[in-house]
């Protein structure tokens, strides 16, 4: 079974800035500012607390203290494409974060892995314990 669509970003909750990008474009890099950087209300996303903080922790540094995700996208020469990119990441990125982590499952090793382990270890001590000083009688 598929996994259900997540809903859109609110357009209201997103605030763009048209920025200078680097890297390649020549001299048309100096005048047109392809760069986009988005802004988003994370809290205008009404999201549930375990969601919220796994948002808080996948985003890391484009988190501001007041509840903001920013992304900045300057890997094409046009702001479309820019613009597309970023929206595409943002998107992507409070998707992973609606998704619940695998829950682990305790494992135990068995009691001939147990033996197998400590055998193992015995032999590699009796190595080394071979290789002190030689008496000289």
């Amino acid at each position: 079974m598929p996994k259900p669509e997540p809903p859109p970003l609110p357009e209201e909750a997103i605030e763009e800035k048209f920025l200078a990008a680097t890297g390649p474009g020549g001299q048309n890099v100096n005048k047109v500012a392809t760069a986009v950087q988005l802004r988003l209300d994370v809290y205008a996303l009404r999201l549930s607390p375990p969601v919220f903080a796994r948002l808080r922790e996948l985003a890391g540094s484009r988190m501001t203290a007041d509840g903001a995700l920013m992304v900045t996208a300057r890997r094409f020469r046009t702001q479309e494409a820019n613009r597309a990119d970023a929206r595409e990441r943002l998107a992507e990125l409070v998707a992973r974060a609606r998704d619940l982590p695998a829950r682990r499952v305790k494992t135990r090793p068995s009691k001939a892995a147990k033996a197998k382990r400590l055998e193992s270890k015995s032999a590699r001590g009796a190595v080394k314990r071979g290789r002190g000083r030689v008496a000289m009688d």
